[in-house]
């Protein structure tokens, strides 16, 4: 099962966003492999619905960025986007490789183990894909393998509401006066918080409800430039993770971030064995 809480694991997750999209092209099982093979146990990805009513694996409401395709997605049937090739954009490497469907991420991520957090891009046909979402969950057995998240939070309680067995997870993008509120009113079991808009007390707050936190973070370009200056933005993110105040550690890059996890691991033990000395 596909625990959320880091008190229930043990360990924090390092989940890829997109998969490790910063090494294998977004949204695709080789980024799933990916960020399996660089030590992610979760893995976001993004999903949308096809003209005749299937769930694949796509950011964008166009094919364009991350096929050699053109056009909506909703307006391609399932057949079409699977002759596409959803690899070569980003590297001759990765030519021929297809846009998943959910069925084959959940399939692919149980057999890797690998948790699945399902972002739901759709906003046109969103009653389909609920009815369809509810047919695969109880085809594949995935609920438990799985959490559902939005930035509509109003979505996420209706999507749990319509698929009682399911859990969701509410975006984030700034920082709340109660954010223990937000959560509760859409009946989240977690929340995806931005780096800087996250405090310990946040942290504190949400995990005595019992909901968990993923807190996501940029490229590691972007620290290693303020890092050049002499200013270690990741010095908190290490700390949150070594007080047990975040469930999973979000970002492109899965290397990057299984080494902040295990700095952090090895900075909590050495503190400890300082304070028993």
């Amino acid at each position: 099962m596909f625990r959320l809480l880091g008190s229930d694991n043990g360990f924090i997750h390092a989940c890829g966003h997109r998969g490790h999209s910063i090494g294998a092209p977004e949204n695709t099982l080789a980024a799933l492999t990916a960020t399996r093979a660089y030590g992610g146990s979760s893995a976001e990805i993004d999903v949308m619905l096809t003209a005749d009513g299937e769930i694949v694996l796509m950011h964008d409401d166009f094919l364009d960025r991350t096929t050699n395709g053109s056009g909506l997605v909703s307006r391609a049937t399932l057949a079409e986007i699977k002759a596409l090739d959803g690899g070569s954009w980003f590297g001759a490497g990765f030519a021929g490789e297809t846009v998943p469907t959910l069925a084959e991420a959940f399939a692919h991520a149980r057999e890797i183990g690998l948790g699945l957090v399902v972002e739901v891009k759709e906003f046109q046909a969103t009653d389909r894909l609920v009815d369809r979402l509810g047919a695969l969950i109880e085809e594949t057995g995935a609920a438990d393998d799985a959490i559902f998240i939005s930035f509509d939070h109003a979505f996420l309680k209706t999507l749990k509401d319509a698929l009682p067995g399911i859990r969701t997870e509410g975006i984030l993008h700034a920082r709340h006066a109660d954010v223990v509120a937000v959560a509760l009113a859409a009946d989240l079991d977690s929340v995806s918080v931005e780096h800087m808009m996250f405090t310990a007390d946040d942290g504190e707050a949400l995990h005595e409800e019992g909901i968990a936190v993923r807190l996501h973070l940029q490229r590691p370009d972007v620290y290693a430039r303020y890092q050049a200056t002499g200013l270690d933005l990741l010095a908190d993110v290490r700390g949150f993770a070594a007080a047990g105040l975040i469930d999973t550690l979000s970002g492109d890059d899965v290397a990057f971030l299984s080494g902040l996890l295990a700095a952090a691991t090895e900075g909590a033990r050495a503190e400890d064995l300082a304070q028993s000395a």
